[in-house]
């Protein structure tokens, strides 16, 4: 049995992760503002983090951990014109600084392990220019370069990876996916003619902690919208 912290596992695409873990026998350690469907399941424990604050407390953990993933991200999407620096510095805690605490706070339990793997999300805005992505972008770029520089630094107990996927169906999304013509007009947007779906960029994710020969990459999961025409 192999224990791993999921940061938003009680939704979206860390509930999925989640649970395919747990369904294997692992132990799964879920750090949300709320329990979520998994409480009271073998093998899983919440403990209630909002990373929106300012002020982070994270539980004492023991013995090794496996790996790591942060879920947790937002989706604000403005014109230039009209972000504030508190847009900005909103998005900037959320993405990037609530995982930089998180991976401090537990990187000695990472480092017990005989292979660790630390998995990280960005989004296909970062690497492909989109109209209304600055704040976003922008904090997700830091994410990558995070991934990287840590990649480089940990190797080879730990391997650090991120995923940036396009617009998938999880809750985040739904202000953007709240009616049949927002979703259709989002499928016909990727080449693939579909939206991406948290049990796939959970399974990209699984794949991440268990693959033992990839580090410091970046994985697209994104319908092809990056690079296909």
């Amino acid at each position: 049995m192999k224990q791993y912290v999921i940061a938003g596992a009680s939704s979206g695409i860390g509930l999925e992760l989640a649970s395919k873990l747990l369904a294997e026998g692992h132990k799964v350690i879920g750090l949300n503002r709320q329990p979520g469907p998994l409480e009271g399941q073998s093998n899983y424990i919440h403990y209630p983090i909002d990373f929106t604050t300012t002020e982070l407390t994270f539980p004492a953990l023991d013995g090794a951990l496996d790996g790591l993933v942060y879920c947790p991200g937002s989706i604000v999407l403005k014109p230039f014109r009209s972000l504030k620096e508190e847009d900005y510095l909103s998005d900037f805690r959320i993405n990037f600084l609530g995982a930089v605490a998180l991976i401090k706070q537990y990187l000695p339990l990472l480092q017990q392990a005989q292979q660790a793997s630390i998995v990280l999300f960005s989004t296909v805005a970062v690497q492909t220019g989109m109209a209304f992505h600055a704040s976003i972008a922008a904090s997700k770029g830091a994410v990558e370069g995070l991934c990287r520089s840590m990649a480089a630094e940990f190797a080879p107990k730990i391997r650090v990876n991120a995923i940036a996927p396009s617009l998938t169906q999880t809750p985040l999304a739904e202000k953007l996916l709240n009616t049949e013509q927002k979703i259709q007009g989002a499928n016909e947007r990727h080449p693939l003619k579909q939206l991406g779906t948290a049990h796939e960029l959970a399974s990209a994710a699984k794949w991440l902690l268990e693959s033992n020969w990839v580090s410091g990459q970046v994985i697209k999961v994104d319908g092809g919208i990056s690079s296909l025409r």
